[in-house]
């Protein structure tokens, strides 16, 4: 990890936060029944430009789209294309952005329509989970202790948490040092400092937490085929506690 070393760093990465924050929102709005994901990614790809941004996943390690859009069963990095999106699915967008070297990543899960009472508690119980991980990012916690609230939570309410898929440091380039698993122990791993800046994403199942990938190389699904529900946000530690820069 890159940390920040300056007010003024964490000035920059603000702005970056508050960009990425406005693109999701806009994005957020813009789903509905009988948008293509393809659709959602040029309005990606328009909202980023016209916040003088650029996409931090197009291209990225071959990447092919500025946003992911996994459904359903789809639990990361979910490849936009021709796929419509019909009442009953659930969609997940991970947007990635660099704003004059400073980077910031998010993700949400939303509901196209009405959904079901089961498939609804695990995107509300993933939502929580994050901010249960979040007021553990705090100087002299450990890593684990963001990972353990996390797992925590979520298995408290009947769902698994996804182990292939982690979060990750984050602020000079989109992946840094160190993973930060939604699982484990508490006491263990980094202590958290001042300056450090991480990418917090818990990926929740509503049944097993193993994965496979599909033969496009990017998009894992649940091995069950049940659905997975993924939140995200890019946090500072300051003397203050956790800041949310995403929101």
């Amino acid at each position: 990890m890159i940390p920040l070393k300056s007010e003024s760093d964490l000035q920059v990465l603000r702005a970056s936060g508050k960009i990425l924050s406005r693109v999701m929102q806009k994005l957020k709005d813009a789903v509905r029944s009988g948008i293509t994901t393809a659709e959602i990614d040029n309005l990606a790809a328009d909202f980023i430009q016209a916040e003088n941004a650029r996409s931090a996943f197009k291209g990225y390690r071959g990447y092919p789209a500025h946003v992911c859009t996994s459904i359903n069963e789809e639990i990361v990095h979910g490849i936009p294309g021709n796929r419509v999106l019909k009442d009953t699915d659930i969609i997940s967008l991970d947007i990635g952005i660099d704003f004059k070297g400073y980077f910031s990543d998010a993700a949400i899960t939303l509901a196209v329509g009405k959904i079901d009472p089961l498939t609804k508690k695990l995107i509300e119980v993933t939502k929580t989970a994050l901010d249960e991980g979040i007021k553990q990012a705090k100087t002299g916690n450990h890593l684990s202790d963001i990972s353990h609230a996390i797992q925590s939570y979520v298995e408290r309410n009947g769902f698994s948490v996804v182990r292939e898929f982690v979060g990750h440091g984050i602020g000079f380039k989109l992946h840094e040092e160190p993973e930060i698993p939604n699982f484990g122990q508490p006491g263990e791993g980094p202590i958290l400092k001042k300056g450090m800046v991480l990418a917090i994403e818990p990926m929740v199942n509503l049944g097993r937490w193993e994965s496979e990938i599909l033969t496009n190389g990017w998009t894992a699904i649940t091995k069950d085929n049940l659905p997975s529900a993924h939140f995200e946000h890019t946090v500072a530690i300051t003397d203050k506690g956790a800041e949310i820069l995403t929101n």
